[in-house]
């Protein structure tokens, strides 16, 4: 459905040039696009190796299991139908705290690592676990403290503060999180009610 839309929107606009007798603006339009796209994706190369790097010694030196025993009474509330020492909170832990941190990228192939041994202790492989669901909602709705991906797209458009965005973030990205987390507590009481 969506590459409809982004199809639509495409041809729309190139009739509408072309109506109007400006499709050369079209034409440059796209190619100053794709130079855009490459000079973002360059710039933020940078920040994502910076950032992925002090995750990776993070998790060699101790630091996540160290966060993972210190958030293991949250967890265990959060996803009672998962082991405390199971390698799902480990990969959780990683993502949560790379999407703390703003890293939505780096935090991708952790939510992935945590679905999929998620699934492994799914009663019903292949059917939404009660933790994959929660897990899914903590994943998109999670608090950013530091929104480094933004604060690195606004850098390399020489933003005249590019840290400005800081405040409301976290405050956009904490009610999200209650909302999701409040939301998702709400099925799992009815879901288990209905069981009953």
């Amino acid at each position: 459905m969506l590459n409809l839309i982004w199809l639509f929107l495409l041809v729309s606009g190139i009739l509408v040039a072309a109506w109007h007798g400006n499709i050369e603006v079209v034409t440059s339009a796209a190619l100053q696009a794709a130079r855009d796209a490459v000079e973002v994706c360059l710039n933020l190369v940078g920040i994502m190796a910076l950032w992925l790097g002090i995750m990776k010694i993070a998790e060699s030196g101790g630091l996540v299991n160290a966060l993972a025993r210190l958030l293991r009474p949250l967890m265990v509330w959060l996803f009672p139908s998962v082991p405390p020492d199971h390698p799902a909170m480990g990969a959780i832990i990683l993502n949560l705290s790379a999407n703390v941190l703003g890293l939505g990228n780096a935090a991708t192939p952790f939510g992935m690592k945590a679905m999929q041994h998620l699934d492994q202790i799914n009663p019903r492989p292949g059917v939404a676990s009660e933790a994959m669901c929660t897990f899914l909602a903590m994943n998109t709705s999670c608090i950013t403290l530091l929104p480094a991906t933004i604060i690195g797209v606004r850098a390399s458009f020489n933003s005249a503060n590019p840290t400005e965005i800081v405040g409301p973030c976290i405050l956009a990205t904490a009610s999200a999180m209650v909302v999701g987390m409040s939301v998702d507590y709400w099925f799992r009481r009815r879901n288990r009610r209905r069981r009953r």
